[in-house]
């Protein structure tokens, strides 16, 4: 296990900290954004998005890093709680960077399993209730083996030259999620 995409609940933290000693932690880029948001006025809220959008339209991994701290500078001054957020979630946000660039796009949010679980949840809802358990692993086993052979043979959901490329790069440093208390 090389990477864990979540939010930042403490809880997950918690879990990723202790059952996958090693990986890098990435902060869900889209859940991050939603955290953002709600620190800005209504009127602010349109510029601090674009702004924020434009740092994950860099394809080099310093100037992405460059363009973080100077979106947290613009904030600064005017919007000083967003800019702290910024601050402080610099580094879980940007750990895709250590990654292929073909990866990044896949990896910076966690919208992919979230889309999964949706698909999970609306075939379970239209059965209501289910007879028993293994009907239950058996509609979800099917979805999951759906998926699965989506991401694996009709849309690769990463390519194997890509995968050959993060195999054939050295370690990747780890960013394991911060404790509190």
């Amino acid at each position: 296990m090389r990477l864990v995409i979540s939010d930042a609940h403490a809880g997950l933290k918690a879990a990723i900290t202790k059952c996958f000693s090693g990986a890098t932690w990435q902060r869900c880029r889209v859940h991050f954004a939603r955290n953002l948001l709600a620190t800005v006025p209504k009127a602010d809220s349109d510029m601090v998005s674009a702004a924020f959008r434009s740092i994950f339209a860099l394809g080099d991994p310093d100037a992405v890093a460059t363009r973080w701290d100077e979106v947290t500078d613009l904030f600064a001054p005017r919007l000083p709680k967003t800019a702290a957020l910024m601050r402080d979630a610099r580094d879980d946000v940007l750990a895709f960077r250590t990654f292929p660039k073909a990866h990044w796009r896949k990896i910076w949010s966690n919208n992919p399993l979230e889309r999964l679980n949706k698909e999970i949840k609306r075939r379970s809802h239209v059965v209501g209730i289910f007879p028993n358990d293994p009907a239950v692993i058996r509609l979800i086993g099917a979805v999951l083996a759906d998926q699965h052979d989506e991401w694996a043979i009709a849309r690769r959901y990463l390519s194997e030259t890509s995968m050959d490329e993060l195999n054939n790069t050295r370690e990747t440093p780890t960013s394991q999620p911060e404790l509190e208390g």
